[in-house]
């Protein structure tokens, strides 16, 4: 017989845009966000009796969002996150689990003529910010996250010493370009409440700070062997720098950039040390993954 082994359900994709008005100063910020929420519970006749009486719309949940997002305020997103999700289980008694996603895109206030502009801003990259919460009646569980961080190197990395059998063509190399884009979460210790939360709500554009600035120093500075060693050596720092995460975690493309063979046009050298254009790639491309942990 059928059983239903799993279920949640919400809406995707819900964009708001939230302006805080400084009235004395006449500065303005701006937030961007793209939500995700998503309920468990006792739901399951809903999928297995046609029984809507335990479905809350997701249009009510669409709604949900943008009035949590006046009531309270949407900076820092993990504290965003743990409202709307604590909301979901307060309000329905039948709602388990509150999951909640939220992606905060990229506003960087323009500088007129050395002076930052009251309400001006631009996009200057598709980097993100994430928050996952996980709301039940035992805690809110976060992970923060980075994602859309596009960095580059044109030396300090190298690649060598791999296993070689007869499925290797690739060359070792003692100098090449390293290229990715950034996908780095942290999990923090669980929330017993939401007082918790905010309890030294401060800490989560901290973390965001410490993470974004390790990520980028270390992949600059490192002499890096390979991504894996260097990814890493990202985390260590990381969990370190943020005593509260437990796992940090990173995911990174390598995104090759292959020398381009010249000689063919009057001996033009353009390889090795005397490699200058090369060919960007879309694909294929490496993916090296990773979770450290409090031993």
């Amino acid at each position: 017989m059928p059983a239903l082994a799993s279920a949640r359900y919400g809406k995707d994709n819900v964009r708001v845009y939230k302006v805080q008005k400084d009235e004395a100063t006449g500065v303005q910020t701006v937030t961007e966000m793209t939500v995700c929420a998503l309920l468990e519970g006792a739901i399951e006749t809903s999928y297995t009796e046609a029984d809507n009486s335990v479905v809350v719309a997701t249009d009510s949940i669409k709604n949900t969002i943008y009035v949590k997002a006046k009531e309270h305020p949407v900076n820092p997103p993990e504290l965003y996150a743990s409202f709307l999700g604590q909301h979901f289980i307060d309000r329905y008694a039948h709602i388990l689990v509150a999951n909640i996603k939220v992606t905060v895109h990229r506003w960087t206030r323009m500088v007129i003529d050395g002076v930052p502009h009251q309400h001006s801003f631009f996009r200057d990259g598709e980097e993100k910010r994430t928050v996952e919460a996980r709301v039940t009646r035992e805690g809110i569980a976060l992970k923060s996250g980075i994602s859309g961080l596009t960095v580059l190197k044109s030396t300090g990395s190298a690649f060598h010493g791999f296993v070689r059998d007869e499925y290797t063509t690739l060359a070792e190399t003692w100098d090449r370009i390293l290229s990715t884009d950034v996908d780095s979460t942290w999990q923090w210790k669980l929330f017993p409440t939401l007082a918790a939360v905010q309890d030294g709500v401060e800490r989560f554009d901290a973390a965001w700070e410490a993470a974004r600035n390790i990520t980028m120093k270390t992949f600059a500075n490192d002499e890096s062997a390979s991504v894996q060693n260097t990814m890493y050596k990202m985390c260590e720092q990381i969990l370190a720098a943020v005593p509260e995460t437990e796992v940090i975690g990173y995911s990174l493309p390598n995104k090759h950039y292959f020398e381009v063979d010249l000689s063919w046009h009057k001996g033009l050298k353009n390889t090795g040390k005397d490699a200058e254009v090369y060919a960007p790639q879309s694909g294929p491309n490496g993916l090296i993954i990773c979770e450290v942990s409090r031993s």
